[in-house]
């Protein structure tokens, strides 16, 4: 008697990691998100009740991509040894140009989130996680290792700094978006001139960081 043998297809195991990449997948190969919880789960051969076991809506989906980014930033700072000994600055750098590798790795996706309503960065929910995540690191970094002056300067609270270093990141991500520079080099000086400006801030001497930084985006401008 004839035996057959069964060939087992592969399965991806489904978890919140292989719903994301589905859904960036759907969202770049067709340039629009899905249109239905239904039709996506159908057209990816998953469950709907696998799908919902993770995620609630796409917008859920949406909001833990961007958790997700900050999240691949830290784990990679975190295998860096010396990252414990840097300064706030260095420790701020290194935070910014990991998150923006990262971004950059992702870079049609995210203008496609940004762009997606037409309002670019005037609607940030997607960013809601991402922003209470970046906002907890930078509180971490002060209380780690709070800096003399910032200690000395009791109007400005950990709040008030994390708020800006957002801020911070918000207005190097508009620059980044619009970037056309070989390899993004425009973005790096103005994430490297930004830093510096937030922390000569916490020292009292921002005016000549702040004329540096105006100057570089004055010129871009320009141009």
């Amino acid at each position: 008697m004839a035996t057959t043998k069964k060939i087992a297809s592969k399965k991806h195991t489904i978890n919140d990691d292989h719903i994301i990449t589905l859904y960036m997948n759907s969202v770049l190969e067709n340039n629009q998100r899905p249109k239905n919880v239904f039709q996506f789960c159908k057209e990816n051969a998953i469950e709907e009740a696998d799908f919902y076991s993770f995620f609630g809506s796409f917008s859920a989906v949406k909001q833990a991509i961007w958790a997700k980014f900050f999240e691949n930033a830290i784990a990679s700072i975190e295998k860096d040894e010396n990252y414990s000994t840097y300064t706030d600055k260095n420790k701020l750098l290194t935070l910014f140009f990991t998150l923006f590798e990262i971004l950059t790795l992702n870079r049609s996706y995210v203008l496609f989130s940004l762009q997606e309503n037409n309002d670019g960065l005037k609607n940030l929910k997607d960013l809601k996680q991402f922003r209470s995540l970046f906002k907890t690191f930078i509180t971490e970094i002060i209380e780690e290792n709070p800096s003399e002056s910032f200690v000395k300067l009791e109007k400005i609270t950990k709040p008030v700094f994390s708020e800006g270093a957002w801020i911070q990141f918000l207005f190097i991500l508009k620059f980044w978006m619009d970037d056309t520079s070989k390899s993004f080099e425009k973005t790096d000086i103005v994430i490297e001139k930004s830093v510096n400006t937030v922390v000569d801030l916490l020292n009292t001497k921002p005016l000549e960081s702040l004329f540096d930084l105006g100057k570089f985006l004055w010129k871009e401008r320009k141009m």
